[in-house]
């Protein structure tokens, strides 16, 4: 099955700011110029289910590409006390607890990496049971970062682990296409 992954438009968040899985908007006309930008770059087919994280910055591209299926296993790593703090004020003491367990450790007493890996796995397996070509999941870059990490036979922490590692940033509206086995 082809995934076609989508990254929500910018959201309505000064720079700096960690925010997670807080329900923010996006910066108005942003839905419509990631879309614009999807049709001149990715060939998303008409009959392709669109699954979208619940939270409004997915939802809005998402209903712009037709009527989409919410999930909340799709919806970003909570991140606790941290949730709409500058990552400047962070104490610098719990970031670096963080990046020495970056499997386990629960930022702000949220949610740890391997916690978000099994949510997001869990949605794949249920997804490729589906007799669907294509599909499109609007989604957050974390997620993206989750499904594009998968590799048969590894666990949840591993998954996470190799997610952590990978040197990729995702763009705001940006998409990325897996082709996705069993």
């Amino acid at each position: 099955m082809r995934l076609i992954l989508i990254r929500h438009p910018q959201p309505l968040a000064e720079p700096g700011l960690c925010y997670g899985s807080t329900d923010l908007p996006v910066l108005p006309g942003e839905p419509e110029r990631v879309l614009a930008a999807l049709h001149a770059s990715v060939a998303i087919p008409a009959n392709a289910p669109i699954y979208t994280s619940p939270l409004q910055r997915c939802a809005a591209l998402a209903h712009l590409l037709g009527k989409p299926t919410f999930d909340a296993r799709l919806r970003e790593l909570h991140f606790g006390g941290w949730e709409m703090r500058r990552w400047d004020d962070i104490p610098r003491a719990d970031v670096d607890a963080w990046a020495a367990d970056l499997a386990h450790y629960r930022p702000g007493g949220g949610e740890s990496a391997t916690d978000a890996a099994l949510r997001v796995l869990s949605f794949r397996a249920s997804l490729l049971q589906q007799a669907h070509t294509d599909a499109v999941i609007v989604c957050h870059a974390g997620v993206m970062r989750l499904l594009m990490a998968y590799e048969p036979g590894k666990d949840a922490a591993q998954t996470a682990l190799r997610a952590a590692s990978a040197a990729h940033r995702i763009g705001y509206g940006e998409a990325v296409i897996l082709e996705a086995t069993r």
